[in-house]
Protein backbone atom coordinates (compact mmCIF):
# COMPACT_ATOMS: atom_id res chain seq x y z
CA UNK A 1 0.00 0.00 0.00
CA UNK A 2 2.90 2.66 0.65
CA UNK A 3 4.65 1.75 -2.44
CA UNK A 4 1.36 2.61 -4.16
CA UNK A 5 0.77 5.88 -2.32
CA UNK A 6 4.50 6.62 -2.99
CA UNK A 7 3.88 5.89 -7.00
CA UNK A 8 0.70 8.24 -6.77
CA UNK A 9 2.65 11.05 -5.04
CA UNK A 10 5.72 10.84 -7.44
CA UNK A 11 3.51 10.55 -10.79
CA UNK A 12 1.67 13.21 -9.33
CA UNK A 13 4.17 15.70 -8.26
CA UNK A 14 6.03 15.08 -11.90
CA UNK A 15 3.39 16.16 -13.27
CA UNK A 16 2.45 18.84 -11.98
CA UNK A 17 5.98 20.08 -12.26
CA UNK A 18 5.58 19.43 -15.61
CA UNK A 19 3.37 21.55 -16.56
CA UNK A 20 4.13 24.65 -13.88
CA UNK A 21 7.61 24.37 -16.14
CA UNK A 22 5.72 24.29 -18.78
CA UNK A 23 3.89 27.80 -18.26
CA UNK A 24 6.96 29.33 -16.73
CA UNK A 25 9.39 28.58 -19.53
CA UNK A 26 6.27 30.00 -21.98
CA UNK A 27 6.02 32.82 -20.74
CA UNK A 28 9.71 33.64 -21.31
CA UNK A 29 9.88 32.42 -24.58
CA UNK A 30 6.62 33.99 -25.33
CA UNK A 31 8.89 36.95 -26.25
CA UNK A 32 10.37 35.10 -28.92
CA UNK A 33 6.73 34.53 -30.39
CA UNK A 34 7.01 30.66 -29.60
CA UNK A 35 3.66 28.98 -29.30
CA UNK A 36 3.34 27.53 -25.86
CA UNK A 37 1.94 24.16 -27.26
CA UNK A 38 5.46 24.02 -28.88
CA UNK A 39 6.64 24.21 -25.40
CA UNK A 40 4.71 21.52 -23.63
CA UNK A 41 6.01 18.62 -26.38
CA UNK A 42 9.23 20.22 -26.18
CA UNK A 43 9.22 19.84 -22.81
CA UNK A 44 7.37 16.18 -22.67
CA UNK A 45 10.42 15.09 -25.20
CA UNK A 46 12.59 16.15 -22.35
CA UNK A 47 11.03 14.48 -19.98
CA UNK A 48 11.03 11.45 -21.59
CA UNK A 49 13.82 8.77 -22.10
CA UNK A 50 16.18 10.21 -24.13
CA UNK A 51 16.18 13.22 -22.17
CA UNK A 52 17.26 14.71 -19.00
CA UNK A 53 14.39 13.04 -17.42
CA UNK A 54 14.70 9.59 -18.48
CA UNK A 55 11.21 8.43 -17.97
CA UNK A 56 10.78 5.61 -20.40
CA UNK A 57 7.29 5.36 -21.80
CA UNK A 58 5.39 3.71 -25.05
CA UNK A 59 1.69 3.27 -23.85
CA UNK A 60 0.01 3.86 -26.70
CA UNK A 61 -3.01 2.77 -25.94
CA UNK A 62 -3.92 4.84 -22.94
CA UNK A 63 -2.27 7.94 -24.85
CA UNK A 64 -4.62 7.48 -27.03
CA UNK A 65 -7.20 7.28 -25.02
CA UNK A 66 -6.43 10.63 -23.65
CA UNK A 67 -5.48 12.38 -26.59
CA UNK A 68 -8.74 11.63 -27.66
CA UNK A 69 -10.58 13.27 -25.18
CA UNK A 70 -8.36 16.11 -25.32
CA UNK A 71 -9.39 16.74 -28.11
CA UNK A 72 -12.86 16.49 -27.55
CA UNK A 73 -12.81 18.78 -24.91
CA UNK A 74 -10.79 21.27 -27.00
CA UNK A 75 -13.10 21.43 -29.95
CA UNK A 76 -16.07 21.74 -27.72
CA UNK A 77 -14.66 24.57 -25.81
CA UNK A 78 -14.00 26.03 -29.56
CA UNK A 79 -17.45 25.58 -30.63
CA UNK A 80 -18.72 27.39 -27.13
CA UNK A 81 -16.51 30.13 -27.93
CA UNK A 82 -17.18 30.34 -31.58
CA UNK A 83 -20.46 32.82 -32.48
CA UNK A 84 -22.64 31.73 -35.34
CA UNK A 85 -22.81 35.31 -36.23
CA UNK A 86 -19.41 34.44 -38.27
CA UNK A 87 -20.86 31.87 -40.41
CA UNK A 88 -22.22 34.12 -42.37
CA UNK A 89 -18.62 35.45 -43.75
CA UNK A 90 -17.07 31.68 -43.50
CA UNK A 91 -19.06 28.72 -43.41
CA UNK A 92 -18.91 27.81 -47.10
CA UNK A 93 -15.40 28.13 -47.51
CA UNK A 94 -14.42 26.98 -44.83
CA UNK A 95 -16.54 23.72 -45.25
CA UNK A 96 -15.09 23.27 -48.52
CA UNK A 97 -11.64 23.56 -46.87
CA UNK A 98 -12.16 20.62 -44.44
CA UNK A 99 -13.65 18.76 -47.07
CA UNK A 100 -12.18 19.23 -50.23
CA UNK A 101 -8.91 20.88 -49.03
CA UNK A 102 -7.86 18.00 -46.47
CA UNK A 103 -8.58 15.72 -49.09
CA UNK A 104 -6.04 17.84 -51.85
CA UNK A 105 -3.51 18.47 -49.11
CA UNK A 106 -3.51 14.40 -48.50
CA UNK A 107 -3.24 13.66 -52.22
CA UNK A 108 -0.72 15.99 -52.86
CA UNK A 109 1.99 15.49 -49.86
CA UNK A 110 1.39 11.96 -50.18
CA UNK A 111 2.26 12.05 -53.93
CA UNK A 112 5.30 14.25 -52.98
CA UNK A 113 6.19 11.59 -50.29
CA UNK A 114 6.33 8.87 -52.94
CA UNK A 115 8.04 10.31 -55.59
CA UNK A 116 10.49 12.86 -54.07
CA UNK A 117 11.58 10.40 -51.42
CA UNK A 118 10.25 7.15 -52.59
CA UNK A 119 8.06 5.93 -49.83
CA UNK A 120 6.18 3.32 -51.22
CA UNK A 121 2.42 5.02 -52.47
CA UNK A 122 0.09 3.22 -49.55
CA UNK A 123 2.75 4.50 -46.80
CA UNK A 124 2.68 7.57 -48.46
CA UNK A 125 -1.24 7.85 -48.78
CA UNK A 126 -1.37 7.07 -44.74
CA UNK A 127 1.24 9.52 -44.48
CA UNK A 128 -0.12 12.44 -46.19
CA UNK A 129 -4.04 11.15 -44.20
CA UNK A 130 -2.09 11.96 -40.88
CA UNK A 131 -0.85 15.97 -41.74
CA UNK A 132 -3.91 16.23 -44.01
CA UNK A 133 -6.12 18.31 -41.20
CA UNK A 134 -5.25 21.81 -39.52
CA UNK A 135 -5.31 21.51 -35.31
CA UNK A 136 -7.75 23.34 -33.81
CA UNK A 137 -5.84 23.52 -30.92
CA UNK A 138 -3.15 24.80 -31.93
CA UNK A 139 -4.93 27.55 -34.19
CA UNK A 140 -7.48 28.31 -31.13
CA UNK A 141 -4.72 29.04 -29.30
CA UNK A 142 -2.65 31.34 -31.41
CA UNK A 143 -5.59 32.98 -33.16
CA UNK A 144 -6.99 33.92 -29.23
CA UNK A 145 -3.26 34.96 -27.80
CA UNK A 146 -1.32 36.21 -31.08
CA UNK A 147 -2.31 39.83 -29.94
CA UNK A 148 -3.73 40.95 -33.07
CA UNK A 149 -7.39 41.56 -34.39
CA UNK A 150 -7.42 39.83 -37.69
CA UNK A 151 -9.64 40.62 -40.79
CA UNK A 152 -13.16 38.07 -39.87
CA UNK A 153 -13.45 36.63 -42.81
CA UNK A 154 -10.07 35.51 -42.99
CA UNK A 155 -10.11 34.38 -38.73
CA UNK A 156 -14.04 32.88 -38.93
CA UNK A 157 -12.94 30.53 -42.06
CA UNK A 158 -9.64 29.57 -39.87
CA UNK A 159 -11.42 28.96 -36.71
CA UNK A 160 -14.17 27.00 -38.55
CA UNK A 161 -12.06 24.67 -41.05
CA UNK A 162 -10.14 23.78 -37.86
CA UNK A 163 -12.92 22.96 -36.05
CA UNK A 164 -14.87 20.71 -38.16
CA UNK A 165 -11.83 18.95 -40.68
CA UNK A 166 -11.04 16.40 -38.23
CA UNK A 167 -13.12 13.92 -39.29
CA UNK A 168 -11.99 14.16 -42.64
CA UNK A 169 -8.34 13.37 -41.72
CA UNK A 170 -9.55 10.59 -39.50
CA UNK A 171 -11.91 8.89 -42.13
CA UNK A 172 -8.50 9.01 -44.95
CA UNK A 173 -6.12 7.84 -41.99
CA UNK A 174 -8.84 5.03 -40.91
CA UNK A 175 -8.93 4.51 -44.64
CA UNK A 176 -5.20 3.80 -45.44
CA UNK A 177 -5.02 1.90 -42.56
CA UNK A 178 -7.40 -0.25 -43.96
CA UNK A 179 -5.57 -0.28 -47.49
CA UNK A 180 -2.79 -1.46 -45.33
CA UNK A 181 -4.50 -4.23 -43.66
CA UNK A 182 -6.14 -5.44 -46.69
CA UNK A 183 -2.81 -5.36 -49.11
CA UNK A 184 -4.58 -2.29 -51.35
CA UNK A 185 -1.74 -1.25 -53.45
CA UNK A 186 -3.20 1.29 -55.77
CA UNK A 187 -7.16 3.40 -56.41
CA UNK A 188 -7.96 0.19 -58.58
CA UNK A 189 -8.60 -2.08 -55.80
CA UNK A 190 -10.28 0.37 -53.82
CA UNK A 191 -14.59 -0.41 -53.34
CA UNK A 192 -15.30 3.51 -53.97
CA UNK A 193 -18.85 3.38 -53.12
CA UNK A 194 -18.23 1.77 -49.52
CA UNK A 195 -15.75 4.18 -48.97
CA UNK A 196 -18.09 6.78 -50.05
CA UNK A 197 -20.75 5.33 -47.89
CA UNK A 198 -18.15 5.12 -44.84
CA UNK A 199 -17.68 8.89 -45.06
CA UNK A 200 -21.19 10.19 -45.43
CA UNK A 201 -22.23 7.67 -42.67
CA UNK A 202 -19.39 9.00 -40.03
CA UNK A 203 -20.68 12.89 -41.27
CA UNK A 204 -24.65 12.14 -40.99
CA UNK A 205 -24.26 9.63 -37.74
CA UNK A 206 -22.50 12.72 -36.56
CA UNK A 207 -24.99 15.52 -37.49
CA UNK A 208 -27.41 13.76 -35.95
CA UNK A 209 -26.15 12.95 -32.68
CA UNK A 210 -24.98 16.62 -32.36
CA UNK A 211 -28.50 17.61 -32.93
CA UNK A 212 -30.28 15.27 -30.69
CA UNK A 213 -27.81 15.57 -27.63
CA UNK A 214 -28.21 19.82 -28.35
CA UNK A 215 -31.49 19.41 -28.09
CA UNK A 216 -32.10 17.35 -25.18
CA UNK A 217 -29.52 19.33 -23.01
CA UNK A 218 -31.45 22.63 -23.91
CA UNK A 219 -34.65 21.06 -23.25
CA UNK A 220 -33.13 19.77 -20.05
CA UNK A 221 -31.59 23.22 -18.70
CA UNK A 222 -34.47 25.19 -19.02
CA UNK A 223 -36.97 22.44 -17.74
CA UNK A 224 -34.97 22.38 -14.82
CA UNK A 225 -34.11 25.98 -14.41
CA UNK A 226 -31.11 25.37 -13.54
CA UNK A 227 -29.41 28.53 -12.41
CA UNK A 228 -26.75 30.59 -14.05
CA UNK A 229 -25.65 32.97 -11.53
CA UNK A 230 -24.60 30.54 -9.11
CA UNK A 231 -22.61 26.89 -9.59
CA UNK A 232 -20.52 28.21 -12.51
CA UNK A 233 -17.88 25.39 -12.04
CA UNK A 234 -20.42 22.99 -11.70
CA UNK A 235 -22.31 23.91 -14.22
CA UNK A 236 -19.15 23.54 -16.50
CA UNK A 237 -18.88 19.97 -15.86
CA UNK A 238 -22.62 19.27 -16.65
CA UNK A 239 -21.77 21.01 -20.38
CA UNK A 240 -18.11 18.81 -20.21
CA UNK A 241 -19.73 15.48 -19.61
CA UNK A 242 -22.74 16.49 -21.99
CA UNK A 243 -20.19 17.49 -24.93
CA UNK A 244 -18.39 14.08 -24.13
CA UNK A 245 -21.42 12.02 -23.90
CA UNK A 246 -22.24 13.46 -27.37
CA UNK A 247 -18.79 12.87 -28.49
CA UNK A 248 -19.24 9.13 -27.25
CA UNK A 249 -22.84 8.37 -28.55
CA UNK A 250 -21.63 9.65 -31.97
CA UNK A 251 -18.25 7.32 -31.94
CA UNK A 252 -20.61 4.73 -30.43
CA UNK A 253 -22.65 4.37 -33.55
CA UNK A 254 -19.74 4.90 -36.32
CA UNK A 255 -20.32 8.56 -36.54
CA UNK A 256 -17.50 11.07 -36.13
CA UNK A 257 -17.59 11.93 -32.54
CA UNK A 258 -15.10 15.12 -33.02
CA UNK A 259 -17.62 16.56 -35.58
CA UNK A 260 -20.75 15.50 -32.98
CA UNK A 261 -18.38 17.62 -30.03
CA UNK A 262 -17.73 20.56 -32.24
CA UNK A 263 -21.25 21.04 -33.47
CA UNK A 264 -22.88 20.51 -30.10
CA UNK A 265 -20.95 22.94 -28.40
CA UNK A 266 -21.98 25.53 -31.46
CA UNK A 267 -25.58 25.02 -30.83
CA UNK A 268 -25.74 25.26 -27.11
CA UNK A 269 -23.95 28.06 -27.94
CA UNK A 270 -26.62 29.62 -30.00
CA UNK A 271 -29.76 28.33 -28.16
CA UNK A 272 -28.43 28.83 -24.55
CA UNK A 273 -26.63 31.61 -24.71
CA UNK A 274 -26.65 32.91 -21.11
CA UNK A 275 -25.80 29.77 -19.65
CA UNK A 276 -22.90 28.77 -21.88
CA UNK A 277 -21.38 32.65 -21.40
CA UNK A 278 -21.46 31.93 -17.32
CA UNK A 279 -19.56 28.49 -17.91
CA UNK A 280 -17.07 29.14 -20.29
CA UNK A 281 -14.70 30.56 -17.87
CA UNK A 282 -14.50 27.47 -15.94
CA UNK A 283 -14.26 25.50 -19.27
CA UNK A 284 -11.42 27.33 -20.92
CA UNK A 285 -9.70 26.51 -17.73
CA UNK A 286 -10.22 22.89 -18.28
CA UNK A 287 -9.65 22.95 -22.12
CA UNK A 288 -5.57 24.49 -21.48
CA UNK A 289 -5.04 21.44 -18.62
CA UNK A 290 -6.41 18.95 -21.15
CA UNK A 291 -4.24 20.51 -24.05
CA UNK A 292 -1.19 20.87 -21.38
CA UNK A 293 -1.88 17.09 -20.63
CA UNK A 294 -2.16 16.14 -24.18
CA UNK A 295 1.08 17.53 -25.11
CA UNK A 296 3.40 16.66 -22.03
CA UNK A 297 2.13 13.13 -22.97
CA UNK A 298 2.48 13.17 -26.69
CA UNK A 299 5.96 14.67 -25.99
CA UNK A 300 6.75 11.41 -23.63
CA UNK A 301 5.72 8.89 -26.58
CA UNK A 302 8.72 10.75 -28.40
CA UNK A 303 12.32 9.08 -28.51
CA UNK A 304 14.07 12.09 -29.96
CA UNK A 305 17.27 9.49 -30.58
CA UNK A 306 14.79 8.25 -33.53
CA UNK A 307 13.87 11.22 -35.23
CA UNK A 308 17.63 11.52 -36.05
CA UNK A 309 16.77 8.41 -38.45
CA UNK A 310 13.70 10.71 -40.14
CA UNK A 311 15.14 14.41 -39.83
CA UNK A 312 15.98 14.70 -43.52
CA UNK A 313 12.40 12.99 -45.15
CA UNK A 314 10.13 14.64 -42.08
CA UNK A 315 11.78 18.16 -42.81
CA UNK A 316 11.79 17.89 -46.45
CA UNK A 317 8.07 16.63 -46.06
CA UNK A 318 7.00 19.85 -43.55
CA UNK A 319 8.63 22.60 -45.65
CA UNK A 320 6.47 20.87 -48.57
CA UNK A 321 3.41 20.73 -46.92
CA UNK A 322 3.77 24.11 -45.84
CA UNK A 323 4.87 25.86 -49.16
CA UNK A 324 3.24 23.73 -51.82
CA UNK A 325 0.43 21.49 -49.99
CA UNK A 326 -1.29 23.58 -48.47
CA UNK A 327 -1.39 26.88 -50.68
CA UNK A 328 -3.01 24.25 -53.26
CA UNK A 329 -5.50 23.33 -50.90
CA UNK A 330 -6.72 26.62 -50.46
CA UNK A 331 -6.72 28.73 -53.26
CA UNK A 332 -8.99 26.61 -55.56
CA UNK A 333 -11.13 25.83 -52.39
CA UNK A 334 -11.39 29.81 -51.94
CA UNK A 335 -11.55 31.01 -55.60
CA UNK A 336 -15.30 30.99 -55.56
CA UNK A 337 -15.59 33.17 -52.91
CA UNK A 338 -14.04 35.94 -54.03
CA UNK A 339 -11.08 36.37 -51.33
CA UNK A 340 -8.07 38.91 -52.17
CA UNK A 341 -5.24 37.61 -52.27
CA UNK A 342 -3.75 38.55 -49.30
CA UNK A 343 -6.39 36.66 -47.48
CA UNK A 344 -5.46 33.69 -49.25
CA UNK A 345 -1.77 33.57 -48.77
CA UNK A 346 -2.54 34.41 -44.89
CA UNK A 347 -4.75 32.06 -45.05
CA UNK A 348 -2.59 28.91 -46.75
CA UNK A 349 0.22 30.65 -43.98
CA UNK A 350 -1.93 29.68 -41.33
CA UNK A 351 -2.16 26.03 -41.67
CA UNK A 352 -0.69 24.94 -38.38
CA UNK A 353 -0.27 21.45 -37.54
CA UNK A 354 -0.74 20.25 -33.86
CA UNK A 355 -1.81 17.34 -31.92
CA UNK A 356 -3.71 15.85 -34.24
CA UNK A 357 -1.33 14.85 -36.46
CA UNK A 358 0.87 12.90 -33.89
CA UNK A 359 -2.37 11.44 -32.35
CA UNK A 360 -3.80 9.88 -35.53
CA UNK A 361 0.21 8.94 -36.00
CA UNK A 362 -0.80 6.08 -33.02
CA UNK A 363 -3.25 4.84 -35.15
CA UNK A 364 -1.31 2.54 -37.69
CA UNK A 365 1.01 1.62 -34.71
CA UNK A 366 -1.79 0.19 -32.29
CA UNK A 367 -3.45 -0.94 -35.56
CA UNK A 368 -0.05 -2.87 -36.36
CA UNK A 369 0.81 -1.21 -39.73
CA UNK A 370 3.72 0.63 -38.43
CA UNK A 371 5.77 -1.00 -36.37
CA UNK A 372 8.83 1.29 -36.99
CA UNK A 373 6.87 4.02 -35.82
CA UNK A 374 8.09 5.77 -39.20
CA UNK A 375 4.50 8.07 -39.16
CA UNK A 376 5.18 8.92 -35.57
CA UNK A 377 8.29 10.30 -36.20
CA UNK A 378 7.47 12.16 -39.40
CA UNK A 379 4.43 13.30 -38.07
CA UNK A 380 6.31 14.92 -35.03
CA UNK A 381 8.91 16.86 -37.12
CA UNK A 382 5.72 18.39 -39.17
CA UNK A 383 4.41 19.77 -36.51
CA UNK A 384 7.22 20.90 -34.30
CA UNK A 385 8.40 22.96 -37.94
CA UNK A 386 4.70 24.29 -38.36
CA UNK A 387 4.38 25.21 -34.65
CA UNK A 388 7.89 26.69 -34.82
CA UNK A 389 7.88 28.24 -38.67
CA UNK A 390 3.97 29.08 -39.19
CA UNK A 391 2.81 30.10 -35.49
CA UNK A 392 5.99 31.73 -34.05
CA UNK A 393 5.28 34.45 -37.64
CA UNK A 394 1.19 34.35 -37.63
CA UNK A 395 1.63 38.22 -36.33
CA UNK A 396 4.25 38.88 -38.42
CA UNK A 397 2.76 38.12 -41.40
CA UNK A 398 -0.73 39.22 -40.84
CA UNK A 399 0.71 42.79 -40.28
CA UNK A 400 2.49 42.56 -43.91
CA UNK A 401 -0.35 41.55 -46.00
CA UNK A 402 -2.30 43.87 -43.77
CA UNK A 403 -4.99 42.15 -42.91
CA UNK A 404 -4.37 42.93 -38.71
CA UNK A 405 -7.30 46.01 -37.64
CA UNK A 406 -6.28 48.13 -35.02
CA UNK A 407 -8.06 49.05 -31.97
CA UNK A 408 -10.49 51.82 -31.58
CA UNK A 409 -7.81 53.21 -28.89
CA UNK A 410 -4.85 53.04 -31.72
CA UNK A 411 -5.59 56.42 -33.12
CA UNK A 412 -2.43 56.52 -35.53
CA UNK A 413 -2.70 53.28 -36.82
CA UNK A 414 -7.01 53.71 -37.22
CA UNK A 415 -6.19 56.70 -39.40
CA UNK A 416 -3.84 55.15 -41.63
CA UNK A 417 -6.02 51.88 -42.24
CA UNK A 418 -9.34 53.98 -42.37
CA UNK A 419 -8.33 57.10 -43.49
CA UNK A 420 -9.05 60.44 -41.67
CA UNK A 421 -12.91 60.82 -42.32
CA UNK A 422 -15.79 58.69 -41.38
CA UNK A 423 -18.92 58.69 -42.90
CA UNK A 424 -22.17 56.96 -42.10
CA UNK A 425 -23.37 54.06 -44.09
CA UNK A 426 -26.75 55.46 -44.53
CA UNK A 427 -25.23 58.12 -46.40
CA UNK A 428 -26.62 58.96 -50.09
CA UNK A 429 -24.42 57.74 -52.35
CA UNK A 430 -25.76 60.84 -54.47
CA UNK A 431 -24.06 62.73 -52.20
CA UNK A 432 -20.75 60.96 -51.29
CA UNK A 433 -19.89 60.73 -55.31
CA UNK A 434 -20.90 64.78 -54.78
CA UNK A 435 -18.19 65.74 -52.42
CA UNK A 436 -15.83 63.47 -54.03
CA UNK A 437 -16.42 63.84 -57.49
CA UNK A 438 -17.45 60.25 -58.43
CA UNK A 439 -19.03 59.31 -61.12
CA UNK A 440 -22.53 57.49 -59.76
CA UNK A 441 -24.61 56.41 -62.40
CA UNK A 442 -27.13 54.49 -59.47
CA UNK A 443 -30.64 55.14 -58.58
CA UNK A 444 -30.68 58.12 -56.27
CA UNK A 445 -31.85 56.33 -53.11
CA UNK A 446 -28.87 53.92 -52.67
CA UNK A 447 -26.89 54.50 -50.03
CA UNK A 448 -22.94 54.11 -49.38
CA UNK A 449 -23.74 50.98 -47.04
CA UNK A 450 -25.51 49.39 -50.34
CA UNK A 451 -23.09 50.45 -52.93
CA UNK A 452 -20.38 49.38 -51.22
CA UNK A 453 -22.09 45.62 -50.30
CA UNK A 454 -22.45 45.34 -54.25
CA UNK A 455 -18.97 46.39 -55.03
CA UNK A 456 -17.48 44.12 -52.28
CA UNK A 457 -19.27 41.46 -53.96
CA UNK A 458 -19.08 39.02 -50.68
CA UNK A 459 -20.74 39.48 -47.11
CA UNK A 460 -18.59 42.32 -46.00
CA UNK A 461 -16.35 42.66 -42.81
CA UNK A 462 -14.47 45.21 -41.09
CA UNK A 463 -11.32 46.45 -43.31
CA UNK A 464 -13.08 45.67 -46.55
CA UNK A 465 -11.55 48.20 -49.52
CA UNK A 466 -13.29 49.69 -52.36
CA UNK A 467 -10.98 52.08 -54.37
CA UNK A 468 -12.82 54.07 -56.71
CA UNK A 469 -10.80 56.66 -58.76
CA UNK A 470 -8.31 58.36 -56.10
CA UNK A 471 -10.68 57.21 -53.13
CA UNK A 472 -10.37 54.62 -50.84
CA UNK A 473 -13.10 53.81 -48.83
CA UNK A 474 -12.89 51.21 -45.85
CA UNK A 475 -15.25 48.94 -43.92
CA UNK A 476 -14.63 50.43 -40.53
CA UNK A 477 -17.45 49.29 -38.34
CA UNK A 478 -20.68 46.36 -39.02
CA UNK A 479 -23.48 46.54 -37.20
CA UNK A 480 -24.91 42.67 -37.72
CA UNK A 481 -24.70 42.35 -41.47
CA UNK A 482 -24.95 45.80 -42.58
CA UNK A 483 -22.11 48.34 -42.80
CA UNK A 484 -22.56 50.93 -40.25
CA UNK A 485 -19.45 53.32 -40.66
CA UNK A 486 -17.14 53.70 -43.73
CA UNK A 487 -13.81 55.29 -43.69
CA UNK A 488 -12.59 57.22 -46.58
CA UNK A 489 -9.45 58.75 -47.54
CA UNK A 490 -7.04 59.75 -50.73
Amino acid sequence: MTSLFEYLGAATLLGSALVIFSIMLGAVTARLGLPLLLIFLLVGMLAGEDGPGAIAFNNYELSFWIANIALAVILLDGGLKTSISIFRVALKPAVLLSTVGVLISCIVIAGLAHFVFSIPLAIAFLFGAIVSSTDAAAVFSLLKNSGIRLNERVEATLEIESGVNDPMAIFLTLLAISFLSDGIRGPNDVQWLEVLYLFTQQIGLGLLAAILCAFIFVRLVRKLKIDTSHQQGLNAILVLAAGLATFGLSTLFGGSGFFSIYLFGLLIARYKSRFVKAVIPSLDGLAWLFQAAMFLLLGLLVTPSSLMNSILPGLGLAVLLILVARPLAVFPCLLPFGFSLKENLFIAWVGLRGAVPIVLAIFPIIAGVDEDRLMLDLALLVVISSLLIQGSSMALVANKLGLVIPDRSDTVQSRKIFGIFTLDGNSAMTDVANVYGLDFQGSAGTTLEEWLAEKIGKPPVVGDTVKVAEITFVVKEMKGESISKVGAST
